[in-house]
């Protein structure tokens, strides 16, 4: 068989998207929930209580992995947008100044420039390795800034902002300190207390394993966010106005008790593990990946890849093709699941002047192996070395 013969399974290296992969656990904890449990907080029998254990035990897996105060103080949402939504819309108010960077993902600047005119704001552009300069960031702050609101690591480049020293800006000045830990949750070691973190916007469904429909925000204690929405709480049903407790002051409606069960197995799963030895392959997976397809001829890199602290993902393009054409050529011919175009961040793409090509993306897991990443390797070799007969 050639190596780059088509592969009968999917080699998926679409991880900063979504991990599909899931553990075992996970799938089951997802089942055992659906079958078993009820509408949390809504009654006291069997099913009620099934949910309330599943969605508490949840909250304190959240609040251990991420260093927050109190399990109370961690909100259940759809996902990490929401959870932007809610911080962002709930904390800025008209006259207000927040700083970001161009290295965000829709998530943070649709919120942003929904306020129009309202607010200030402030972009950090980034070098051309997708690095930041945090003195002019720094030096951005005005006596109206309230807010530096900004992802933890580029979706596109992998770039790992220094959110330690962000954190200690925010101290110095008194401003709200929003991560959004999309990309880095379950990969890289977050400390809220240690870092000094207001407000940490994570989703489940990639490196914390769960599935999709489960994220949350955890929100440093003390701080009140106005409520996106309101409604249900199962708790002070006769009250006009959403409770002021948390965590309901923030959730209204029916809980996705499935998805805080199977993100739950997620965090179970990593935590056996260990996280260090997860952060320890994927940095093998992609400077296995990297190491190789950056010697190909016309094939150009993205990134800043002489630290190895980065995330495992590794963007390119083939010189003098789509990148979304060289995403279909991956899947068609060699099953190989890829992401292309602008991924949602599309002020990356203009500071790496790809805004009309696109990169190709690929984002390595933990479950994934060295069998599949050379199979990748080769593939994007093949297609380079016979990129005119695609062209």
């Amino acid at each position: 068989m050639k190596e780059c013969e088509k592969m009968d399974k999917t080699i998926y290296f679409d991880n900063a998207a979504t991990t599909m992969n899931k553990p075992n656990e996970v799938a089951k904890a997802v089942y055992n929930a659906i079958l078993s449990c009820g509408n949390s907080g809504r009654g006291a029998y069997k099913e009620v209580i099934c949910a309330n254990e599943t969605i508490a035990y949840g909250r304190i897996a959240v609040a251990n992995f991420f260093d927050v105060e109190k399990p109370n103080q961690v909100v259940f949402t759809n996902n990490a947008t929401e959870s932007l939504n809610i911080a962002i819309k709930g904390l800025l108010e008209e006259n207000d100044h927040v700083i970001t960077t161009v290295l965000e993902h829709n998530s943070v600047l649709r919120p942003l420039y929904s306020f129009g005119e309202k607010i200030e704001m402030t972009i950090i552009p980034c070098d051309k390795k997708g690095n930041i300069d945090y003195f002019l960031l720094e030096s951005s702050i005005k006596s109206n800034t309230k807010m530096i609101v900004c992802t933890h690591g580029s979706n596109v480049l992998g770039t790992l902002l220094d959110i330690e020293k962000i954190g200690q800006i925010c101290r110095k000045y008194n401003l709200l300190f929003v991560l959004d830990a999309s990309q880095t949750a379950g990969s890289v070691p977050i400390s809220m207390k240690k870092l000094n973190i207001d407000v940490l916007c994570f989703t489940g469904h990639k490196g914390l394993f769960g599935p999709q429909g489960i994220g949350g925000l955890c929100v440093r204690e003390g701080l009140m966010i106005r409520s996106l929405k309101e409604g249900g709480t199962g708790v002070q049903s006769v009250l006009k106005e959403q409770p002021k407790e948390m965590p309901e002051h923030l959730e209204a409606g029916t809980l996705n008790t499935p998805g805080i069960a199977g993100l739950l197995a997620g965090i179970q799963y990593i935590n056996n593990v260990g996280l260090e030895q997860i952060r320890e392959k994927e940095k093998k997976l992609w400077k296995q990946f990297y190491n190789e397809i950056s010697t190909i001829d016309s094939v150009i890199c993205y990134g800043d890849y002489e630290s190895d602290n980065r995330l495992p993902i590794v963007s390119f393009n083939i010189n003098g093709m789509d990148s979304s054409y060289v995403s279909d050529i991956l899947s068609e011919t060699y099953n190989i699941a890829s992401r292309s175009g602008m991924h949602c961040a599309p002020l990356v793409h203009k500071a790496m002047k790809t805004e009309n090509l696109g990169m190709v993306r690929f984002s390595f897991s933990y479950r994934n192996t060295e069998e599949e990443v050379n199979y990748g390797i080769n593939a994007i070799r093949e297609l380079a070395t016979n990129k005119n007969k695609y062209i």
